[in-house]
């Protein structure tokens, strides 16, 4: 057997400590859980909805139960505060519960009566579907790929993110108590040097990716050698327009809730923030002063405001993104500045194109502000972009919201409050930000055989 090369360690942000080291699956071991795997689903497949939303249900269950832990434990793996990571937990509670409840309902035959005649529709799984997790939301971001998933029919092998593998045993674990068989569901603890040979194995019939552009990049092209359907999700630099009639109170506190929720590292967050001239003095005032109070702490301590980033080497690439954009001209108003893996929330102004800022996504809590005449120039600026993942509109007419969140060239656009994720309702983006989507009715259907049954008299 070969031997593992590199381990996978779990650091605490906050303080540098090594929390716990786990070896790297050998490429023996892995071929074993891909072929158990594999195995698994001529089982899983065979068994009722009913079934398996008995155990979906179940799982959402243990989320619940076990909140308190999981939030401590990606507190501590990832800086996530307290708070955010209840809520986190909260949603994967929803989202197999959903599936649980609404998924045989969604994945019914359809009948088809057509100008040609009749058919039906049905929707079959594919197998073994493999997800690349993120850090960022370490048990969110499995959640919505494995819920679908293992209600469909499929089953399930995931590779998340190095940085959290405590986070990546205890989903697993949760899984496993709550009934779903071993095989069904199985935790790679791999390197990303490791994961590419998945993508190859003919076992694997679908691969989900969430990270970075680059990477998404590389996954996609591998996957399309071997003509696998995928999905992915990838950055994105959401805009978020505050027009003249918008309630200042609540676009204050959305926009708060949007930027430093998990401290900014979120693909949905409030990237750049995009002013119309009548309100930006006011604005601009009112979050500067909200920033300067600010307090770094312990993502453990409720009285903490915000927590350290991912790891150092985050913060290290934010400051040098920061600064960088000053060096090429942009204002920094307030914040900015990094101790250790912690970063102060900061705004900055007067970006020049070709700078950080204004081309890359900046992953944590540097709002990117634009100040532009009116409503039309600021439809523009949301869409001089190579993203379209998310974005948000804030004004007190409704149909005006309404207009203005057509006309953004993203997946999900929200009215008076951040781009979000809901169990039911589907997300995805466009252009660089990827394809596909998950949750609700679209995510289902994104790896189950959608087969055409035609019927003759």
């Amino acid at each position: 057997m070969v031997k593992s090369k590199r381990p996978l360690i779990s650091i605490n942000p906050l303080n540098g400590e090594t929390l716990k080291t786990f070896h790297e699956m050998t490429p023996d071991e892995l071929d074993k859980a891909i072929g158990r795997a594999d195995n698994a689903f001529v089982e899983w497949s065979k068994r009722s909805f009913s079934e398996r939303a008995t155990i979906l249900k179940r799982a959402g269950q243990l989320f619940e139960e076990r909140a308190d832990e999981l939030a401590k434990l990606m507190a501590q793996e990832m800086g996530k505060k307290v708070n955010d990571g209840l809520g986190e937990l909260a949603l994967c509670a929803e989202i197999f519960a959903y599936y649980a409840e609404e998924g045989e309902k969604i994945l019914a035959p359809q009948h088809l009566s057509t100008r040609e005649g009749e058919g039906t529709l049905v929707f079959q799984p594919l197998g073994v579907v493999y997800g690349i997790q993120p850090w960022n939301f370490p048990f969110y971001q499995p959640s919505r790929f494995t819920a679908a998933n293992l209600i469909a029919g499929n089953v399930v092998l995931t590779k998340h993110a190095s940085n959290v593998p405590q986070c990546a045993e205890a989903f697993e674990q949760l899984l496993f108590d709550a009934g779903v068989p071993k095989g069904v569901y199985t935790n790679l603890p791999i390197t990303s040097a490791g994961a590419a040979p998945i993508i190859d194995d003919d076992r694997v019939k679908g691969i989900s990716f969430t990270g970075s552009n680059a990477a998404g990049a590389k996954v996609a092209e591998q996957a399309g050698r071997n003509v696998k359907k995928t999905v992915m999700e990838l950055g994105g630099v959401d805009p978020f327009i505050v027009l003249e009639d918008a309630d200042m109170d609540l676009t204050v506190e959305r926009f708060v809730e949007g930027k430093l929720g998990n401290c900014g590292q979120i693909c949905l967050a409030a990237k750049r923030i995009i002013l119309t001239e009548p309100i930006a003095d006011e604005f601009l005032g009112r979050v500067t002063k909200l920033f300067e109070q600010l307090k770094p702490g312990d993502p453990l301590e409720d009285t903490t405001d915000y927590g350290p980033l991912c790891t150092e080497k985050a913060a290290e690439q934010l400051e040098e993104q920061v600064s960088e954009s000053v060096k090429a001209g942009a204002h920094l108003l307030v914040g900015g500045k990094r101790n250790g893996a912690f970063v102060e929330p900061g705004i900055l102004t007067d970006i020049p194109a070709g700078s950080p800022a204004a081309e890359e996504e900046l992953f944590g809590p540097i709002a990117c502000v634009w100040v532009v005449k009116d409503e039309k120039a600021a439809i523009e600026m949301a869409n001089d972009s190579r993203f379209g993942l998310g974005g948000s509109v804030y004004t007190k007419d409704h149909e005006r919201g309404q207009r203005v969140a057509e006309k953004l060239e993203c997946g999900t656009a929200f009215v008076n409050h951040v781009a979000s994720s809901y169990a039911s309702m589907p997300m995805g983006g466009v252009k660089k930000s990827g394809y596909g989507r998950e949750l609700g009715e679209l995510g289902i259907k994104e790896f189950v055989n959608q087969k055409l049954i035609r019927h003759f008299n």
